[in-house]
């Protein structure tokens, strides 16, 4: 038992430890949450029902405010409109009856018993539920309600009357002085009109008048309506205009996406089997290549091996005959013995030239002073060789192009400019090995260059840009009356 308590007590303790150390897994935001998910299913919605929804809300906003604004014009005008006949109407009741307030501060009882009179004719009480009439100070001397006759209010209400206005407030009645008007619990709207001296025309009064609106506020309500209706209808009819027109231009958008992504997929196979076909030319030219060299280096082994010999035995056996012969028979034996040497030299020069060169285990730069080396040692002219820093490593098509390339060019140089300003150059810039052999002798024109395809160790200039730009490479001549330049770029 004691054991167990052990081992419970050492349970609880490492939990309370773990959750004192972890602390509770924060929870994602549900906002975030609901805002991600709302980003993927817009992506995920056509371009025409995102243009309808964004327009949706654009225009929806646009012809709300357009729709509030034509209301509160339209409700504004007819308000005034109403008031502005009521106005009239009204002056030519009051304007008799406050004559005397451009004498007086007040009306006199007579006058204020003929406006009761006058409120109580059914044509105007079925309109008129209430009428004030002002002093230009703000005092109160005439009023439907006679608690308020005699008082003195803000002039807030009667400011835009004294200037010659007509006012009118469809607003609800929150003036202290229409107490009495809000009592009777339905839509009125107060009128303001200036009250004129008849002689002069001049502003005495302000008549205050209070009509009933059940028939203005419903007139304003089925003017709403029919403008939202117009306006509604609007919206509708160009969000579905504007949708189709969206529409039809997404399909066009949708053909020609799927017809770009086939061509695209077309083109991505086409560049695939270029690429193949590519490696595969590579591949055959750089095998051609190393099987001519061998051919070469075959034809040049059975001529030494062949011909050579056996005209070597030829002079021999013209050495042994030439002791015992006349002297008609030396002359004749001589001319044979130089023919037969002239032969031995061609057949010697042509198998060298054909045998393949000692550079399987030769490094670039060795290479390149090996040809050089050779070069001068059979002309006996001077080259100046240059290298930079070049690859330790490169195949043996590479190798040998260089090597015929470099040998080619210094023969040409050696034919053409009498060897003079030989220079070998070669240097690898950015993963690019370039290489060029200069003279300067007095150039050659295009014509030559077009037509250099003689000699017989010489591959021509043909022969060098098809060596060339059979392994990838760029060949260029550059020739001026100063010299001339043949250069060979490779991509390592």
């Amino acid at each position: 038992m004691a054991k167990a308590a052990k081992l419970q007590s050492n349970t609880e303790d490492s939990i309370e430890a773990s959750e004192t150390t972890v602390g509770p897994v924060p929870m994602p935001d549900r906002s975030e949450l609901w805002r991600t998910r709302v980003m993927i299913q817009a992506r995920n919605l056509s371009r025409s029902t995102q243009f309808v929804i964004a327009a949706a809300l654009i225009l929806g906003l646009t012809m709300f405010f357009v729709g509030e604004l034509v209301s509160e014009r339209i409700e504004r005008a007819a308000v005034q409109s109403a008031a502005e006949a009521g106005a009239n109407y009204m002056e030519a009741f009051l304007e008799p009856y406050v004559q005397e307030l451009s004498r007086d501060n007040g009306l006199s009882p007579s006058s204020i018993e003929s406006l009761d009179s006058l409120l109580e004719g059914r044509s105007l009480k079925r309109h008129i539920v209430s009428i004030k009439i002002w002093r230009p100070d703000g005092t109160v001397v005439y009023s439907t309600d006679k608690s308020i006759t005699n008082r003195k209010f803000p002039m807030t209400e009667i400011t835009d009357a004294l200037k010659g206005n007509v006012v009118t407030d469809l607003d609800e009645l929150k003036q202290t002085e229409s107490e009495f008007e809000r009592n009777f619990n339905i839509p009125l709207y107060e009128i303001y009109a200036p009250l004129r001296e008849l002689n002069t025309g001049k502003i005495i009064a302000v008549g205050e008048f209070y009509e009933k609106a059940e028939s203005l506020e419903q007139e304003i309500n089925r003017v709403h309506r029919q403008v939202w209706m117009v306006v509604g209808t609007a919206t509708l009819a160009m969000l579905t205009l504007l949708f189709f027109i969206v529409r039809r231009g997404d399909k066009i958008i949708q053909r020609q996406q799927v017809a770009l992504k086939s061509r695209m997929l077309e083109q991505s196979k086409l560049h695939l089997s270029n690429a193949v076909l590519q490696r595969k030319i590579t591949t055959a030219t750089q095998e051609f290549s190393r099987i001519n060299e061998l051919t070469l280096r075959r034809i040049g082994a059975d001529l030494h091996d062949g011909p050579a010999q056996l005209l070597t035995l030829i002079l021999v056996q013209l050495d042994d005959l030439a002791e015992n012969c006349t002297t008609v028979d030396q002359e004749s034996l001589e001319t044979i013995r130089r023919a037969a040497t002239d032969a031995l030299r061609e057949v010697r020069d042509l198998s060298r030239g054909l045998a393949l060169p000692e550079i399987n285990d030769l490094s670039l730069q060795e290479e390149l002073q090996l040809v050089a080396l050779r070069h001068e040692q059979r002309t006996g002219s001077k080259v100046n060789v240059q290298l930079g820093p070049l690859p330790e490593e490169a195949s043996l098509p590479l190798k040998l192009c260089l090597y015929r390339f470099v040998q080619e060019a210094l023969n040409n140089a050696y034919r053409h400019a009498q060897g003079q300003g030989q220079a070998v150059r070669a240097d690898c810039i950015n993963g690019r090995l370039c290489i060029s052999v200069k003279d300067s002798g007095p150039g050659i024109c295009a014509d030559a260059m077009a037509a250099e395809t003689s000699g017989r160790t010489r591959l021509g200039l043909a022969g060098l840009r098809y060596r060339v730009e059979s392994l990838g490479g760029q060949f260029s001549i550059d020739s001026s009356p100063s010299g001339t330049s043949v250069n060979a770029q490779f991509s390592l």
